[in-house]
């Protein structure tokens, strides 16, 4: 049998890396919004933007409480500028805050425009909570390490 093998991986040239990311947040999610996300307008919506930043900000607090979460405050959500379809949108997230049940998020995501001429704006940012919970759905503790 043939063996398998992976084409190679060449780096992403620096005129397509993004530019001025944060260095001290981590990637944890990506995606492209598509037209069936988008307003009669041609944006993307408000509400479809919240909820993907929900998943993206679930991450590191779920890795954290080492099971199962849930959204118990979005503190604050600021839309910087309008996403449009097409832009590949890239979550970053901080955790700010771990307290005895919940875990609190920064969130910054950005987005990717414009292929042929590359640039990358801050669309949005969040602060959000979550909170561990048990099998039953009430809190508890978070562990720690």
């Amino acid at each position: 049998m043939p063996e398998i093998t992976s084409p190679p991986q060449d780096p992403v040239p620096e005129s397509l890396a993004p530019l001025e990311l944060p260095g001290d947040l981590a990637l944890v999610m990506r995606v492209m919004p598509m037209p069936a996300d988008a307003n009669a307008n041609g944006d993307i919506f408000g509400g479809w933007i919240m909820a993907q930043a929900d998943i993206a900000g679930s991450v590191l607090p779920a890795r954290i409480a080492r099971g199962r979460i849930t959204t118990v405050a979005v503190n604050q959500f600021v839309f910087k500028q309008a996403v449009s379809v097409g832009d590949l949108l890239s979550f970053y997230a901080r955790v700010e805050r771990i307290g005895r049940t919940s875990v609190t998020v920064h969130l910054e995501v950005y987005a990717e425009r414009n292929p042929a001429d590359l640039h990358v704006v801050k669309v949005t940012e969040a602060n959000l909570t979550y909170v561990a919970i048990d099998a039953a759905g009430r809190p508890r503790p978070v562990p720690r390490p």
